[in-house]
């Protein structure tokens, strides 16, 4: 027998069956503004996060612990990624999912999700290189699905535990499955330069009352980039949120109405 095939056991073969499960879309979704996939792509610079409201398993369970709108991220690459194949299908997005690994997908594959895009403020070239390098080195990776404890976790899809615990859930367990939670590889790729997202603030000792602009100089302490979600890098104060239909102008006035007048309340 050969080696990669004696790997392969029951346990793993389950693991993927219940990936597969939890990937299954549900019923219902419809997206409300979905962005056109040109002007998005244009207005998409490498290292900007790209937030979406998924549909399914997976996502309700990562909605309900996290309390958000969105339920996955895919850190968008460009053309930095190689590509010989047909222009339609280029891959620009690296993402995580559960069962895969961290893979190159199309920008396509998201254009009929609410979406939104998230931008490094300030981030110097230097450590957007860094990022970018290890994003795409990352393209590949599989991980453990063996913890079938932390797979059945995202079946419950709403655990009876007090909401300061939730988030919590996320990183429970054996932690491969955790990696294979998409906003986990982006905030350590931020993390590796050191580029905060959305870090634990405390006040210097003593100063928490005073009222200077010196003495209330804060403390940041980063959080382990397993405890990241996706709607971190909406909440952060260092990601900028960029909305591609008034990036390129935006005139009310050419707006076509469905009704020819606006009636009267």
């Amino acid at each position: 027998m050969r080696p990669e095939l004696a790997k392969d056991t029951l346990l793993d073969r389950f693991g993927r069956m219940l990936a597969s499960r939890l990937h299954q879309e549900t019923s219902g979704y419809e997206p409300f503004t979905p962005s056109d996939p040109e002007v998005m792509r244009r207005t998409l610079r490498p290292g900007d996060v790209i937030l979406i409201e998924g549909n399914d398993r997976l996502s309700a369970a990562i909605k309900y612990l996290t309390q958000s709108t969105w339920s996955h991220a895919a850190f968008y690459a460009g053309r930095e990624l190689p590509w010989n194949g047909d222009e339609a299908d280029r891959p620009e997005l690296i993402e995580v999912t559960l069962g895969d690994g961290c893979i190159a997908s199309p920008l396509r594959k998201y254009e009929t999700y609410n979406t939104r895009i998230c931008r490094p403020s300030g981030l110097v070239p230097e450590d957007a290189d860094r990022i970018l390098a290890f994003m795409v080195a990352s393209v590949g990776r599989k991980y453990d699905l063996k913890n079938i404890v932390d797979l059945l976790r995202y079946f419950l899809p709403a655990p009876p535990v007090p909401v300061r615990w939730r988030r919590k859930m996320i990183a429970f367990g054996s932690g491969d499955p955790t990696r294979a939670i998409c906003s986990t590889l982006i905030a350590e790729a931020f993390q590796m330069v050191r580029y905060p997202i959305l870090p634990d603030i405390q006040p210097k000792p003593g100063q928490s009352s005073a009222r200077s602009s010196f003495s209330r100089r804060e403390i940041l302490h980063i959080r382990h980039h397993s405890l990241y979600a996706p709607r971190d890098f909406d909440l952060s104060p260092f990601f900028r949120i960029v909305k591609p239909t008034l990036e390129y102008g935006f005139d009310y006035k050419e707006i076509e109405w469905g009704d020819s007048e606006i009636k009267q309340a």
